[in-house]
């Protein structure tokens, strides 16, 4: 049974994928109303749960490998479901394998470093899954930065600095 509810998590994430190297206008390609043809609550939430027990599955074998980690980031508007969205898809995980990284206004010490020095001390281990969740605040800040500096901080940030951690 578990593997045709897998068939079906597949055949519904078929519409929202992108093929490589195309170019995506998500106003003209996705409908933001999209609700994959679940008519029912109840059917969502047996799909939510095979997607859980699939992705604990992948998590044991990322660990197994220990070749890659894995970058999962989520983008959304202060309030926008973003933690929500954590707490369910990530519930049968093995927490020791996942770390959740936010980002707010960056502290002395990120200043003190190039732009994506706090990212890249973030990303994942390999065989450990990683979460960015990220508010729209950051986006705000960076989309001006003729007047707020680089990357919207006064002065913006240092470059060249190396990643410590």
């Amino acid at each position: 049974m578990a593997d045709k509810r897998a068939e079906r998590i597949a055949e519904l994430i078929r519409p929202l994928r992108v093929k490589p190297g195309s170019r995506v206008d998500l106003a003209r390609d996705f409908d933001p109303g999209y609700k994959a043809d679940l008519v029912k609550k109840k059917d969502g939430r047996q799909l939510l749960e095979t997607g859980i027990g699939l992705l604990a599955d992948y998590q044991r074998r990322l660990a197994a490998q220990d070749t890659y980690g894995v970058l999962v980031c989520l983008q959304a508007l202060d309030a926008g479901g973003k933690d929500g969205t954590i707490r369910h898809v990530m519930s049968g995980v093995n927490p020791q394998g996942v770390q959740v990284s936010g980002f707010k206004v960056p502290s002395a010490e990120e200043l003190d470093h190039d732009y994506l020095w706090r990212y890249a001390c973030r990303l994942p281990a390999r065989g450990d899954i990683g979460i960015f969740n990220r508010s729209h605040y950051e986006e705000v800040l960076v989309a001006t930065p003729g007047t707020l500096g680089v990357c919207g901080v006064p002065g913006g940030y240092r470059s060249g600095a190396p990643c410590r951690s």
